[in-house]
């Protein structure tokens, strides 16, 4: 085995984790600082700190990226279609980073595993991204507005006779705590997501065999990678979950963040699902602000957003299955 194509692979991967954190951020934070709970810095610094706690909280996410997705290459050019496929997934998340549009660095990074795997000659296990990748793609979403929405109700409906000035600064207040479970639960499925990769890396080069402990230094890069990108922070997205979509009070912050935070610690948790920490709290917000009223949620941006949802895999996975062809020119 190449040491050289292992050490460029993890290298790729822990980058990625870095786009995955400067991306994504604004899932865990966007709420807090449009509503002013948080000042941008605060929440960053408190993001990345969760974000590297919430890296240890499991690991039956990083087996279902290693073992669920496609089957396990072998050799060189096995390590080249992980390579390609984290290219696929960092190239996608840049692009929409520049556009300030919240696509999903999870669904950039399968999609440019099957782009790779299918240019690679490898399978995909169909059976996998189906249950694991598109049904939840599709069902998140969908939980995540109604949801929203019901605990928005539930709190206008708890709060009808409290002073709305007194509401929204205790409002405030609680958005530090839902914010921190909302970054929580973005390292827990982010993190493991690359951990996955960095497993099925060491598996290729036989340095680890599958089903062994994630060793804990795969653990802590990923989880400190995630968390200086995090720190980094996404502005442009920021702008658009927090401001674009709605405008954003502090109940109501806190009911999106709040939502949020339970889909994704019931997922990784009991299904060991990696969903999309930007489709969840997309959709929570919109699910939150329907509560005004329909005509309350700018339903342009939200299209546009739901656009790039369902172009992130495909276009991932092409540009992964172009960089395996130029990497197969070069190398094999």
């Amino acid at each position: 085995m190449d040491t050289f194509a292992l050490v460029v692979t993890i290298g790729v991967a822990l980058g990625f984790t870095y786009t995955n954190g400067f991306h994504d951020s604004a899932n865990a934070i966007a709420t807090s600082v449009s509503t002013r709970a948080l000042t941008p810095r605060a929440a960053l610094a408190m993001a990345a700190v969760m974000n590297l706690a919430g890296a240890f909280l499991g690991s039956g996410i990083a087996k279902t990226v290693s073992e669920g997705i496609i089957e396990t290459p072998h050799g060189d050019k096995g390590m080249w279609i992980l390579f390609a496929g984290l290219v696929g997934a960092i190239v996608w998340n840049l692009i929409t980073w520049y556009f300030g549009l919240p696509s999903s660095s999870s669904h950039a990074l399968f999609g440019g595993l099957v782009g790779a795997a299918i240019a690679g000659g490898i399978g995909v296990m169909w059976g996998g991204v189906v249950e694991k990748i598109v049904i939840p793609m599709f069902v998140s979403p969908v939980v995540g507005l109604v949801v929203g929405y019901l605990v928005m109700v539930a709190i206008m409906w708890m709060f009808r006779r409290s002073n709305p000035h007194k509401a929204k600064r205790g409002f405030r207040i609680a958005q530090t705590v839902s914010a921190a479970g909302m970054a929580l639960g973005h390292g827990l499925q982010d993190a493991q997501k690359t951990m996955g990769i960095v497993v099925m890396a060491l598996v290729i080069a036989d340095v680890e065999d599958a089903g062994d402990p994630i060793p804990v230094w795969v653990k802590l890069s990923c989880a400190i990678m995630l968390s200086l990108g995090t720190y980094a922070g996404g502005w442009r997205i920021m702008r658009t979950l927090g401001r674009k979509i709605i405008e954003l009070d502090p109940p109501q912050g806190f009911a999106a963040e709040t939502t949020g935070a339970g889909i994704m610690f019931t997922t990784a948790f009991i299904f060991h699902a990696p969903i999309s920490t930007t489709h969840v709290i997309t959709s929570a917000i919109m699910g939150v602000g329907a509560t005004k009223g329909t005509r309350a949620v700018r339903w342009g941006v939200a299209k546009n957003i739901i656009l790039g949802w369902f172009i992130t895999m495909p276009a991932a996975a092409l540009v992964a299955g172009l960089s395996f062809w130029i990497v197969n020119l070069a190398f094999l």
